[in-house]
């Protein structure tokens, strides 16, 4: 099945997943300042394989489809709604809490946590309806300006 690219899209940023089917397994998660996505989504593809891309039909997800006009493949628009707030529940699978962590209300861990990359994953999950895995020096973290 190749390497599939999701994006949460937004005014003013987006969430970018970029994963291997057959592994399972995320080996990009970003967000980016939706005006730097299609130059960074063309850099991708060309150095990658990508067989997908996926789009959330969300916010401005007609003007970010339009940009992907250049990818010659396959480009989905796909739902995504509450993706964002699933994202906060699929936040402690991905990294879970232990210790005395534990006694702290887990809101104050994503108080300050763009979770646009987690969204993107979402509908990514969704689309394939399996659960992928992050490469183990994955930072969803990221953030391109």
């Amino acid at each position: 099945m190749g390497k599939f690219i999701s994006i949460d899209p937004g005014k003013c940023k987006c969430g970018l997943v970029l994963a291997e089917i057959s592994e399972k397994k995320v080996y990009k998660a970003i967000i980016i300042k939706s005006e730097l996505l299609e130059d960074y989504v063309k850099n991708l593809n060309s150095v990658e394989n990508i067989s997908k891309i996926v789009i959330g039909n969300g916010t401005t997800s007609k003007e970010i489809r339009e940009k992907m006009d250049f990818f010659k493949k396959e480009i989905i628009i796909f739902e995504e709604k509450n993706t964002t707030y699933r994202a906060k529940a699929r936040y402690f699978e991905l990294f879970p809490i232990s210790g005395l962590k534990l006694l702290i209300p887990r809101e104050v861990f994503i108080l300050n946590k763009n979770l646009d990359a987690i969204s993107a994953l979402i509908i990514l999950e969704d689309f394939c309806k399996i659960k992928f895995t992050l490469n183990k020096n994955l930072d969803f973290k990221t953030w391109l300006k």
